[in-house]
């Protein structure tokens, strides 16, 4: 059954899916490079490279914070550390001036290079130890169904948006400097301080229990 709170879960899900798809980084630069370079068949294949890259990577932060689930001081830190990163991303957001995108490569190996360049980013392995598995965590203490929306919901604005920018580029071949792309980004980046400000607020809560 899926209740109010269900849908608040898939909410975020789709808020911080969709920040991750077009947020400024390796994967949509390279999302956006093997479009130009070949088509959109290649620019897909990174699109969807996350399912590959993304399912160690969780497995790992659960486990490291299933570990630590029992610690207020822990799961409190884990929280401000989240707020923190949020925050952060929030920043990188407001302050984009666009994608800055410099076509060389010429050979294709498309799933390869979003793969690689994923397990290599750094950004997943903190969202999901900061804010995806936490989140994760909440989520199925509601319900199962409440955790599957929240994946659900997550990867399909993720992997979604991804396309969307596929589609784009091969359509116009231009995304750079684009004024609509900066001011989704602006608003983005200041929904993502909203966030941040309550995962600071549960770290507070969490100390205080």
């Amino acid at each position: 059954m899926i209740t109010v709170s269900s849908l608040q879960f898939l909410t975020m899900g789709v808020f911080f899916g969709l920040t991750a798809g077009i947020s400024p980084g390796p994967l949509l630069t390279l999302v956006i490079t093997e479009t130009l370079q070949h088509n959109k068949t290649e620019g897909i294949k990174i699109a969807i490279s996350p399912l590959i890259t993304d399912i160690p990577i969780i497995v790992i932060t659960y486990f490291i914070f299933s570990k630590f689930s029992q610690f207020n001081i822990v799961l409190s830190l884990i929280s401000f550390l989240g707020g923190i990163f949020i925050a952060y991303l929030g920043y990188e957001a407001i302050k984009s001036k666009g994608l800055d995108i410099n076509v060389q490569r010429l050979k294709s190996d498309s799933l390869k290079k979003g793969v690689t360049a994923n397990f290599l980013n750094p950004s997943p392995y903190l969202f999901w130890l900061t804010i995806g598995t936490p989140i994760a965590f909440k989520a199925y203490g509601i319900s199962l169904v409440t955790v599957i929306l929240y994946f659900l919901s997550f990867y399909t604005l993720l992997i979604g948006s991804k396309i969307c920018i596929v589609l784009i580029v091969e359509r116009s071949k231009t995304l750079l400097d684009n004024r609509a792309y900066i001011w989704a980004m602006r608003i983005l980046g200041i929904t993502l301080f909203i966030f941040a400000i309550f995962f600071f607020y549960d770290g507070i809560k969490i100390l205080s229990n």
